[in-house]
């Protein structure tokens, strides 16, 4: 059975990881390197553990979680499907098992906006994990006169949380938003696609999702 482990000490997987990040550098977008995979796999497996899942499939949900951004080597657009692809000729020849595949396969597949459905248990985690990493060190134009609205945005996030109840009715996403960088407003510009695919990922989840911004629910 593939394991994270083995995934994550892949030179292979690693070199194209980094890649890809290259190329967003050259387009102007925000960190997708390994401080991203990394925080969306320990945040898949926060969700997936804390609601009950086995061990086996918390594991799949770390690796899609560590491999979803990797199609962006091939194109940002449709990276979520050439990823998919990528991901399944990889885990191939490492030997993993076809359901594993598949599973990994599928997430990866599904977790973008636009294209993206919460088809199963791990896609719903993926996609609640990758669309709530918004905060300050993501970004990486280093003039803030030269910002974008995404830039904007993720600059002015000082904390984000991700955080399901004691109930395990209910997941928050918690974010202090510093307003002399970015409005409410234009996170909601340029992250309301983003957030009704959380809301319906949560639902797959058997969750409410509740967006909080300085301390105001919003969704």
């Amino acid at each position: 059975m593939i394991t994270f482990s083995e995934i994550k000490n892949s030179e292979e997987i690693r070199t194209y990881i980094a890649l890809a990040d290259e190329s967003l550098v050259a387009l102007g977008f925000t960190e997708h390197s390994f401080a991203h995979v990394t925080h969306v796999a320990e945040t898949v497996k926060y969700l997936l553990e804390t609601l009950g899942y086995s061990e086996r499939e918390v594991e799949l949900g770390q690796i899609a979680g560590y491999l979803h951004d990797i199609g962006n080597l091939i194109n940002r657009v449709d990276h979520s499907q050439s990823g998919a692809m990528m991901a399944f000729r990889i885990l191939k020849d490492m030997g993993a098992q076809p359901e594993d595949i598949a599973t990994i396969v599928t997430a990866i597949g599904n977790h973008d906006e636009g294209t993206g459905v919460p088809v199963n248990p791990i896609a719903a985690a993926l996609i609640l994990a990758d669309k709530s990493d918004v905060r300050r060190s993501r970004v990486r134009n280093p003039e803030f006169s030269q910002f974008d609205i995404h830039d904007r945005v993720n600059y002015s996030v000082r904390k984000s949380v991700l955080k399901i109840n004691e109930e395990h009715t209910i997941v928050k996403l918690k974010l202090l938003i510093d307003t002399k960088y970015g409005s409410v407003m234009d996170y909601f510009e340029i992250f309301l696609n983003r957030m009704i695919l959380c809301r319906k990922a949560a639902e797959r989840l058997g969750l409410s999702f509740k967006l909080i911004i300085n301390e105001q629910q919003l969704i």
